[in-house]
């Protein structure tokens, strides 16, 4: 039993592949891309093997519903023929020829999708055939718009983009920086397309009027992305203000201009002018938008009311005005002088501050040169002190040195003990004084001189002799 099996499986596998073997003498694409409404073209070739293969009949076939139609026939006796639409000029071969059944379709319709077999009849082969998928695209036609709507706190659609007719279905989408979401729709047409609507739904407020978003539109159909701007329409009422008054409008006034602003989706074109009295003064005249009052008087020192409409509603504000006997003097200038004051006040206390350091400056230079080290009576900076003079405190009269007592010469020593701590330590303003040998040597002065009474009038109680005989200063001792 297993070995009867054998030879029938043999030649199953035998046929298969000369069958794939056959078939591959036939050349086809696999599958053809067409669009809806245009031409497309399905090749078909075979290669004849030999002298003795021929061919006496090309046949495309289209399976529909399960059922295989004939499409086109191309018999060498009988010429062509459509059976699948005999009287339309759609179909045609591209070429008069048996080996080469090249197919085109004009006007392409979604009907026309599906799978193609191309067959020929060869002699002594037999039919060899491949088959072709056409898949028919249609490119859809795409638009978006804006809604117009009033606004509101409920969330509504507010733009809407519609691609139609497309195969497959398009991708559609929004680009915006609005606090808003989408909604999409398919509709399946007759025709094997298919329309993709997609809304925008925002609550509409006056905020986003003018707001602009984008609506995407991708597809195989299309080369690129489409892109659809849409500028949003929020409808709302009037927003009203009066410019103009200026809080100055005084008796005999004639160039007061009041100016009623609005704005509003629509534009506001509509305007009326009047008073909390009642009718207009007379000394005013309307010009639209605009109230000039040709001299100001105590009729328009009232209540102005401006109003302004359009389709959505009307929206009114008023002013009130105050006239003045006299014109009111203006506050920039005075703000300006008294600033400008302040700003010389600044600038003269500077120089002036500026002027007293270079006097002061200039009467104590040791200010400037360091501060001074007592023991080696110079600044910091390395210079000596200036001299000064104490004509006060330290010129006393020299007392004689001889015919004193003891307790004399000891007073004269707690006196000259005193001067000298006086000295160490002087009272603030005076320079410091520490040289002892001089001191000494003024004690050693002191016996050789002689004090008598100059008849000139001369004090010579603060003056020394020298050994040379001279006459000097008993403060030029200490400097």
């Amino acid at each position: 039993m297993g070995s009867a099996r054998r030879p029938c499986a043999w030649a199953s596998l035998l046929w298969g592949c000369l069958s794939v073997v056959l078939a591959q003498q036939v050349t086809v694409k696999h599958e053809v891309t067409g669009y809806l409404g245009k031409r497309v073209v399905l090749p078909c070739n075979i290669a004849v093997t030999g002298p003795e293969m021929k061919v006496s009949q090309v046949t495309w076939v289209k399976e529909v519903g399960g059922r295989r139609q004939n499409v086109a026939v191309h018999h060498p006796t009988h010429g062509q023929s459509y059976p699948m639409e005999k009287n339309s000029r759609r179909i045609r071969f591209a070429v008069n020829s048996l080996t080469d059944a090249t197919l085109v379709i004009e006007h392409l319709l979604m009907s026309d999708e599906g799978t193609y077999s191309c067959e020929f009849a060869t002699y002594p082969n037999g039919n060899e055939l491949n088959t072709t998928n056409l898949i028919v695209l249609a490119k859809p036609t795409s638009s978006a718009e804006a809604m117009e709507v009033k606004s509101s706190n409920v969330e509504q659609p507010v733009a809407v983009c519609t691609s139609a007719n497309g195969k497959p279905p398009a991708r559609v989408t929004w680009q915006s920086k609005l606090n808003g979401n989408s909604s999409i729709k398919q509709i399946n047409n007759s025709d094997g397309t298919v329309t993709v609507i997609n809304r925008y739904n925002l609550i509409p407020t006056k905020e986003a009027n003018e707001q602009q978003i984008i609506c995407l539109v991708e597809h195989v159909a299309l080369p690129q992305t489409e892109s659809f701007p849409v500028q949003l329409s929020i409808l709302y009422a009037p927003e009203v203000a009066i410019d103009g008054y200026d809080g100055n409008w005084y008796l005999t006034r004639n160039d007061a201009t009041l100016v009623c602003s609005a704005r509003g989706n629509p534009t506001p074109i509509d305007f009326s002018w009047t008073t909390s009295n009642g009718p207009l003064p007379k000394s005013v005249e309307v010009q639209g938008q605009r109230l000039f009052v040709k001299k100001v008087d105590y009729s328009v020192n009232t209540t102005f009311i401006c109003q302004a409409t359009n389709r959505v509603g009307q929206v009114s504000t008023q002013q009130i005005i105050l006239v003045r006997d006299q014109p009111v003097k203006s506050q920039s200038r005075n703000v300006g002088a008294l600033a400008g004051g302040i700003v010389g006040g600044i600038l003269a206390l500077a120089v002036l501050g500026i002027i007293v350091f270079f006097i002061l400056r200039r009467r104590h230079p040791r200010a400037s040169k360091g501060s001074f080290d007592p023991k080696t009576r110079a600044f910091g900076n390395g210079t000596a002190q200036p001299q000064t003079h104490d004509f006060t405190e330290l010129d006393r009269p020299l007392k004689p040195a001889t015919g004193r007592k003891p307790e004399e010469d000891e007073d004269e020593d707690d006196y000259r003990e005193e001067e000298r701590e006086e000295r160490r330590h002087p009272p603030y303003g005076y320079a410091p004084r520490h040289r002892e040998d001089e001191e000494e040597r003024f004690d050693q002065l002191g016996p050789i001189l002689r004090f008598s009474p100059d008849p000139h009038g001369y004090d010579y109680d603060d003056m020394e002799s020298q050994h040379d005989g001279s006459i000097i200063s008993k403060t030029a001792v200490y400097v």
